[in-house]
């Protein structure tokens, strides 16, 4: 299997599709998001000046996302799917710079489009279970927890993170939404971008990828 990027807007799916990648292909997922949160959780040095930015709903420094991604490719053997980053052409050239170091590359730039109201409707129905990170949503009766507010695998309490909330939501919305145009452009330049409708149901998003993929 070769390695792929998944670019979408936040708490769209890209974890969704990216973890059936790995239990149906036995990917490796890197997401920059859980990235920050094991820093914030492990009470790193850089655990407080992250919180206070994802609180806040504004974006991490590049210089940070990218020192914790390189840290974690290093870890890693086989195919990856990178989930959340790069967000624009600064990351993605400070990618390269990353993969070349390690003699990897990346074979396919999937972006999954979805429009801001049904985005907002989804993060409002989201759940995370805080020990294995699977993430549900009430408002999809395919992601709903077997039993209201418990994760099916962990049995404990899932919870809503800080910054799922509306008015967050549509702040880092706009801010993907500026940032990613150029980076799109980038990449169709290079040949490389795939671009796909996002779904009502994560198996029918999944065949397309698998379309693209296979």
């Amino acid at each position: 299997m070769k390695n792929i990027i998944f670019i979408a807007p936040p708490a769209t799916g890209k974890s969704t599709q990216s973890k059936m990648l790995v239990e149906k292909y036995h990917y490796n997922h890197i997401s920059t998001s859980n990235l920050l949160r094991k820093e914030v959780s492990d009470n790193t040095p850089l655990a407080n000046d992250i919180k206070k930015m994802i609180d806040a709903g504004n974006l991490v420094s590049d210089e940070i996302v990218t020192k914790l991604l390189e840290v974690e490719l290093k870890k890693i053997s086989g195919p990856f799917v990178l989930d959340g980053y790069p967000r624009n052409i600064i990351q993605a050239k400070n990618l390269e710079l990353i993969l070349k170091k390690n003699n990897l590359n990346i074979n396919y730039i999937i972006y999954i489009d979805i429009k801001l109201d049904e985005a907002i409707k989804r993060v409002k129905g989201r759940l995370i279970c805080p020990q294995c990170n699977k993430v549900y949503n009430t408002h999809n009766n395919i992601m709903k927890p077997k039993h209201d507010n418990i994760c099916d695998i962990c049995l404990i309490k899932l919870i809503v993170r800080p910054d799922d909330n509306e008015e967050a939501y549509k702040k880092r919305y706009n801010i993907f939404v500026n940032e990613i145009k150029p980076l799109l452009e980038y990449y169709n330049e290079k040949g490389v971008l795939s671009v796909i409708e996002d779904s009502l149901y994560p198996d029918e998003t999944f065949n397309k990828i698998e379309k693209i993929i296979l």
